[in-house]
């Protein structure tokens, strides 16, 4: 990918213009950073608070008993957000859905144990194990090039 800056004074804020053959995932998550709409801002509640999570922190992010939970190292919280909407949010190179109910920080995973028939167990930084399911298996051995 070729980027060019083109400095002219009759311009009154950036334009932004991509030159392509076709649609990729690949532009298409560029335009989607790019776009003023995508708000990276994942918040979560903790004891009463709110706090602002940093994606990169982010080790799961999962559903269960019709509520959303990320988990940090420092802990887990609980999010308002529906997980289709967070997955829309976040980088789709560092985390992916293993799950109709989860999804993972790629970044935080100790290692995959291919040894389960059918699924995958996937061991997390905080020592969480928890399993790809069987639908998402397929997607998960393209990510790690099996």
């Amino acid at each position: 990918m070729r980027v060019e800056i083109k400095i002219d004074s009759s311009y009154t804020e950036p334009k932004i213009l991509i030159l392509t053959d076709s649609i990729t995932d690949e532009i298409n998550n560029i335009a989607k950073s790019l776009s003023a709409d995508a708000s990276q801002v994942i918040a979560g509640s903790k004891d009463g608070k709110v706090e602002v999570l940093e994606p990169k922190k982010l080790i799961r992010i999962y559903a269960s008993s019709g509520k959303v939970f990320a988990v940090t190292k420092n802990g887990e919280y609980t999010l308002r957000l529906r997980l289709y909407e967070i997955e829309k949010r976040l980088d789709s190179h560092q985390f992916v859905r293993i799950s109709n109910s989860e999804i993972i920080n790629l970044r935080q995973v100790k290692n995959f144990d291919l040894n389960f028939a059918g699924t995958i167990c996937v061991k997390l930084s905080n020592e969480t194990e928890t399993y790809v399911s069987r639908r998402y298996v397929s997607k998960i051995k393209k990510i790690l090039g099996m």
